[in-house]
């Protein structure tokens, strides 16, 4: 057997894990849609004025947030609740003049009859699990609920959540983000685009079909007596949200989601922010599963609860697949017919491939988008959902690196995404102090790889192989996107 055809063998033998690891994972994604729809949703709006309101504690951790902590607090004391049952917590653990403004914010506010707190850690042990641990040590109120820096709460955002906790069994209440700033470029519409499925099909199913779900670390309320009795926060993982979730769902406690109750938040609004924080979900989510499958496989909580839970705790490592099918497609363009293999079978793959398109149609034109004539939301979405998966693929090196550092166990810290208060087109970033302009290896591997698909495309032209066209047309797009916003000024 020559060096060649050992060579084409291992790629298609690679790239055949790969399709079939990403089409189970869409099938996966499509039974969370069947659930979804099979259980219609329940009233959400509970009756908002209970007899006896609990006391909540409101938790701010804060890290450099100069640009858009004043928005915050100005949303967080206007919130509807009774100023006697309130407590605001501001976990600042800033080193620039984000203490400062902060200081000079709630110097008033005290007077005003509300109960806020400055608190301020010596160093940043933990990042945002070590300061939430610090401030539950404190805090006053029976419920916690969580807010980052890029949130802007609703007034109403405690009367809907609080009265869920009538029921004892269920420790956190869990909303539906939605996006200021969705409009402000193609970056913030993609990401929007996706956080759409997560935040309807994917939490909402898993809750219908009696999966484990996820605190989402922001915008959610934890009972006091959850947190303490699962462990508290831990900073072994870079999500610690998704790692106390789990910890709590093993000890029988639920998390509840609501589709309804939205949550407005500032998407990063460009390319160093949104790779800030993927790097942090992806590797933090490869942690988690490290740490937290063995514990789910040897519970009791039956097995299609466990395979599920390792589907959701495993969902980073998709773009481990996807990168490793468009590297090895490459060499199988050349070599596929000197093997003498039938490749037409990948077309039933590439079928359950499209159930994907289905559940992305679903949870932005059905539930997430503003209403217009579905003939001009259906061209949206023809025109977007292509992009999309252009931008998922040239992602995919960049998120694979991370979830390999966290199944490895290479140590990082919790790298923040910079929020600007960009809210509009007419906001600009050209004068915010956050950015990262420094050329990295993997950005100028990327390029490389660019150029590596695109050469594969017209390659593909060239020999009148067509089964791999489309593949590498979307991985230059992809790649050749992401590497013009990383390196452009």
């Amino acid at each position: 057997m020559s060096i060649y055809s050992i060579i084409g063998y291992i790629s298609l033998f690679i790239y055949g894990i790969a399709l079939l690891y990403i089409a189970v994972f869409c099938l996966m994604q499509f039974q969370l849609l069947y659930y979804y729809i099979r259980k219609p949703l329940a009233l959400e709006k509970k009756v908002n004025n209970l007899q006896m309101w609990p006391s909540v504690t409101v938790q701010l951790p804060i890290y450099n947030e100069k640009y858009v902590i004043q928005r915050l607090i100005d949303s967080v004391i206007n919130l509807d609740y009774p100023k006697d049952k309130l407590e605001i917590q501001i976990l600042d653990d800033s080193t620039d003049e984000t203490s400062d403004i902060i200081s000079q914010k709630i110097s008033g506010l005290k007077d005003l009859g509300f109960d806020i707190s400055h608190l301020k850690r010596t160093d940043r042990s933990g990042f945002k699990a070590g300061a939430l641990k610090e401030g539950v040590k404190s805090a006053k109120g029976e419920l916690v609920a969580i807010f980052d820096a890029d949130f802007v709460p609703n007034a109403n955002f405690l009367k809907e959540t609080i009265p869920y906790f009538e029921d004892k069994k269920i420790g956190v209440v869990q909303t539906r983000w939605t996006h200021i700033n969705q409009d402000y470029s193609l970056l913030t519409r993609l990401q929007a685009f996706q956080l759409n499925v997560h935040f309807t099909i994917e939490q909402k199913g898993r809750e219908n079909g009696s999966c484990f779900l996820q605190f989402n670390g922001t915008a959610g309320v934890w009972r006091k007596e959850t947190i303490e009795d699962a462990g508290g926060w831990e900073a072994d993982t870079l999500t610690e949200d998704l790692d106390l979730s789990y910890r709590a769902q093993l000890k029988g406690w639920k998390i509840h989601f609501l589709v309804d109750t939205t949550s407005p938040a500032e998407l990063p609004a460009e390319i160093n922010g949104l790779k800030s924080q993927q790097f942090r979900w992806m590797k933090g989510g490869a942690e988690t599963a490290k740490k937290m499958l063995p514990t789910v496989w040897r519970s009791d909580i039956g097995l299609f609860k466990k395979i599920h839970a390792t589907s959701h705790l495993l969902s980073s490592s998709v773009f481990i697949f996807i990168f490793l099918l468009g590297v090895f497609s490459v060499p199988l363009l050349f070599l596929i017919h000197s093997l003498g293999v039938d490749i037409g079978i990948v077309s039933y793959f590439l079928g359950t491939l499209a159930t994907v398109s289905i559940v992305y149609f679903y949870a932005n034109v059905g539930i997430a988008w503003k209403k217009e004539s579905l003939l001009k939301m259906l061209l949206k979405f023809l025109l977007i959902f292509p992009i999309f998966i252009a931008l998922s693929m040239g992602l995919s090196l960049h998120n694979s690196i991370a979830v390999i550092q966290g199944f490895w166990g290479k140590k990082s810290d919790f790298i923040r995404t910079p929020k600007y208060g960009i809210q509009n087109i007419k906001d600009s970033l050209k004068m915010r102090s956050y950015f990262n302009a420094k050329l990295t290896l993997p950005t100028v591997f990327e390029g490389v790889l660019a150029c590596y698909f695109f050469i594969a495309f017209v390659s593909g032209l060239y020999l009148q192989i067509n089964y791999f066209l489309v593949l590498h047309a979307t991985l230059t797009l992809g790649y050749g996107y992401i590497f013009y916003v990383s390196v452009k000024k």
